[in-house]
């Protein structure tokens, strides 16, 4: 699996971008391809979509639209394509927001989005975003100021959760662990993993 990128944009299209990197250009997908600065060299946070008939890398400007993106294609009736055009549009505490206030009418705007797909989304996602959410929208986020910042403390916990997902737990285990991990001091990716299993194994 391919994180990141660090390269130089040769190319800004309308669907993408050309990162060059080693001397190696990658087609990158993005959901604001206009973002990236031409020639200027920077830090793509990817995901490598793989399916039969189908490979292709999706590049993020920020760790947290990736996850999202990631979260997305998990959702009945909703692809690579409808993933970035949410992306897109909305930001992800914006997004989140919407999702944990069962605002399906603000969902239906997205494009390809009807009320049965917004329906699914609110289904699928609701409970498991709310780590993005800021702090005055979400009392259990006032615990992350610490030496790490709000946002990397987040992505950190996620990246420990995916991994946790990845060994076989079911994402309503991951949900009875997730606010103890939330409670817990900053630590490393690693640090969170052996916490939630831990948790997992009291549970």
């Amino acid at each position: 699996m391919i994180a990141y990128i660090k390269g130089k944009v040769s190319a800004v299209e309308e669907a993408g971008i050309e990162l060059e990197t080693q001397g190696i250009g990658y087609e990158v997908l993005c959901p604001n391809p206009y973002q990236f600065q031409l020639h200027k060299e920077v830090k793509v946070h990817t995901y490598h979509y793989i399916r039969e008939d189908q490979q292709s890398l999706y590049g993020f400007k920020k760790k947290e639209d990736k996850l999202l993106f990631a979260k997305l294609l998990n959702v009945s009736g909703i692809g690579p394509k409808g993933a970035l055009a949410i992306l897109g549009s909305v930001s992800v505490p914006e997004f989140v927001s919407a999702i944990e206030q069962e605002d399906d009418k603000y969902l239906t705007r997205f494009p390809g989005v009807g009320k049965k797909t917004a329906r699914q989304m609110i289904l699928d996602l609701k409970g498991k975003l709310v780590i993005w959410l800021p702090d005055e929208e979400n009392e259990e986020t006032l615990f992350y100021q610490d030496d790490l910042t709000s946002g990397e403390k987040r992505q950190r916990i996620e990246e420990a959760l995916e991994a946790l997902k990845a060994l076989g737990y079911s994402d309503k285990e991951l949900n009875k662990v997730q606010p103890e991990l939330l409670k817990a001091k900053e630590a490393n990716v690693d640090d969170y993993v052996r916490q939630g299993l831990q948790l997992l194994l009291k549970s």
